[in-house]
């Protein structure tokens, strides 16, 4: 299929001034319901957690017993690697005054002077869930991992993720306390445990797109749309692979390759030609936070090698297209 340089421009556009407002809207009503379980966020002001990023944060507390919450806007929305079918937005709710550690075989948190909490009365989850469902009503419905609140023409639909510090000791051999790497942890209602990096991924996408003249983030936009589009008329592949993925997929390329074209066009040729060139590199490839591998498996990696072989043979710029 033929896209001309004027698609491509559409295609790699950033969040519009309007879903960026309605994006803090969003976490800003999300703040409103967590006040109902006595958090205040004490006149602090909804910051970003790095410039050049829509990953808005706050950070509330609760002066009778010391608890304490970051809420911070996670995802495409952060990265402001969107499409604009993808309407949802991520927000992580953190349970900051415990954690969930890891060690290595033979150690356990009495090496580090820690203590068990307190065993709670009803989890964490079920605590943002009720007072989204006071602020909310109907408009509240409880997913395995997340809480959805429904969106209007104000504020933006909200995925809200309630979760717990994570802190990975196993490559300690200090007992030294600060000495982690340092995650959120979901629980979901399913069942065992989701550790995830989303910090991470905000800061490195972020230098990855300085770094790539900001041809990085367009490059990934374009490509999100680019499954889309061939999700839409029916190829294989498209739905097998995600929109996180393909972003990590191309955070692994290096930062040369997109500064080589100014024209959107021979940029996305040349991404699309360096990929399908390394596709034997791919089961060495990490997520964009630089911890989690990308295709732990042969058989995920084989997903992504059948994506971009896809997509070299449907995208064909039209270099003299207006």
């Amino acid at each position: 299929m033929k896209f001309t340089e004027s698609t491509l421009k559409r295609y790699a556009a950033p969040l519009s001034d309007t879903e960026n407002q309605q994006c803090l809207n969003a976490i800003k009503m999300i703040r409103d319901a967590l006040k109902g379980l006595g958090f205040s966020d004490e006149n602090r002001e909804i910051v970003l957690l790095h410039s050049d990023t829509y990953a808005y944060s706050l950070e509330m507390r609760r002066t009778k017993d010391w608890r304490k919450i970051k809420m911070f806007i996670q995802g495409s929305y952060a990265n402001n690697t969107n499409v604009r079918t993808q309407s949802d937005v991520d927000i992580a709710v953190i349970q900051e005054e415990t954690f969930q550690p890891e060690y290595r075989i033979g150690q356990s948190g009495l090496d580090y002077g820690f203590s068990s909490p307190a065993v709670a009365s009803k989890s964490f989850k079920d605590e943002v869930q009720e007072c989204l469902t006071i602020k909310f009503g109907h408009d509240v419905k409880r997913g395995d991992k997340s809480i959805k609140v429904h969106g209007n023409t104000y504020r933006k639909d909200a995925d809200t993720v309630p979760c717990m510090r994570y802190r990975d000791y196993r490559g300690d051999y200090r007992q030294d306390k600060s000495n982690y790497v340092g995650g959120v942890v979901i629980f979901p209602d399913s069942g065992g445990r989701i550790i995830n990096y989303p910090e991470q991924h905000i800061a490195n996408g972020r230098q990855k797109n300085v770094a790539t003249n900001h041809y990085y983030k367009k490059m990934v936009r374009i490509i999100k749309n680019m499954k889309l589009l061939l999700s839409s008329y029916g190829f294989p592949y498209a739905n097998d692979v995600s929109s996180f993925g393909v972003e990590s997929l191309l955070w692994n390329i290096p930062d040369e390759i997109f500064k080589k074209w100014s024209l959107y066009g021979l940029a996305f040729e040349e991404v699309l030609n360096y990929l399908q060139a390394h596709k034997a590199d791919f089961l060495t490839y990490k997520e964009a936070n630089v911890i989690k591998s990308l295709c732990p498996t042969q058989a995920s990696a084989k997903t992504y090698e059948n994506f971009i072989d896809i997509l070299v043979v449907f995208f064909e710029y039209d270099v003299n297209g207006a």
